[in-house]
């Protein structure tokens, strides 16, 4: 008989979570290459901005005054703004802006409205229908005017418009979770681990939360495009991160400051950066949603 020494190797029957994640992965590039496709388009998006000090040729505050509001070329591959900035390392670098507000504000507001909708449909009653109303009264602003008001009443910053837009990513994923747990907490396992005596506490994060991280997770991914869409609009309204400080909102604003029509360079590649990015991750999460759905694997 043979006993396993402490300080040998994992056993051959032991789970392996870095095998089990792999095969997640490629399972995934199977069943639905296009989302794999965007998924790696956007996890280079994001090792853009993560590595912008390394990747971007120039300082993005550094001017040029020698070569001002010039088309793309050899030097600057995406042109030069009004006062000779180059605008690749700006949109490299307001990538770390954009994704910075989309991650924080998914964070907070998707995971507080989480939260919130747990709580919602497990307890009910007058909780509940309070919450409700809270939420349809947060629903009956857009968000763009809702974000808007914020960070007008707040101030400018990075903290202001992260707060900002994660206050109208709270609504939906209340919403959404709720729906979620008035159906679980009906399952037969709920009713036996209550008839167990199990606490209100553990029922809630061990026997229902567990159950709601795929709907949580298709709407992180989706809500990450909506954040990267409210932030810019704000920057090109002039209310969100205050300039010199890049972000792909704030280059558009700038852009119309050089005239009646801008050049097509100053516009084309911070919307593409906006497009590409929003893109990314909207179909990145149709792809988390189809495999995560048990209705849907049969049909990818």
């Amino acid at each position: 008989m043979t006993v396993a020494s402490p300080l040998d190797p994992a056993l051959p029957g032991a789970p392996s979570r870095l095998r089990n994640f792999l095969a997640g992965v490629r399972r995934f590039f199977r069943r639905a290459p296009l989302s794999a496709f965007w998924g790696c388009i956007a996890a280079a998006i994001v090792i853009m901005s993560v590595a912008a000090p390394v990747i971007a040729p120039y300082p993005p505050l550094k001017s040029d005054f020698r070569a001002m509001q010039k088309p793309p070329d050899e030097k600057h591959w995406f042109g030069t703004d009004q006062i000779g900035r180059d605008t690749l390392s700006r949109v490299i670098y307001g990538s770390q802006a954009s994704l910075t507000v989309a991650f924080g504000a998914v964070l907070f507001g998707t995971t507080l409205g989480a939260l919130w909708g747990l709580a919602c449909g497990y307890f009910g009653g007058r909780f509940d229908m309070f919450s409700q109303r809270l939420i349809e009264f947060l629903q009956s602003f857009p968000d763009l005017i809702l974000a808007m008001a914020i960070a007008m009443a707040l101030g400018g910053g990075l903290g202001t418009v992260i707060v900002a837009i994660a206050v109208t990513r709270i609504p939906f994923g209340g919403r959404v979770i709720r729906s979620v747990v008035l159906s679980l907490k009906e399952m037969q396992y709920v009713e036996a681990a209550r008839g167990l005596g199990a606490s209100h506490k553990r029922l809630m994060f061990r026997h229902i939360l567990p159950q709601c991280v795929a709907p949580y997770l298709i709407l992180a991914t989706t809500h990450l495009g909506v954040a990267i869409v409210i932030e810019a609009s704000l920057g090109f309204l002039g209310v969100g991160i205050p300039p010199p400080n890049p972000t792909w909102g704030n280059m558009l604003s700038d852009a119309l400051n050089s005239g009646l029509v801008p050049p097509w360079w100053l516009v084309f590649f911070p919307g593409a950066a906006i497009t590409l990015t929003v893109l990314a991750f909207n179909l990145l999460g149709d792809g988390i949603r189809d495999m995560l759905d048990p209705r849907l694997r049969g049909s990818v």
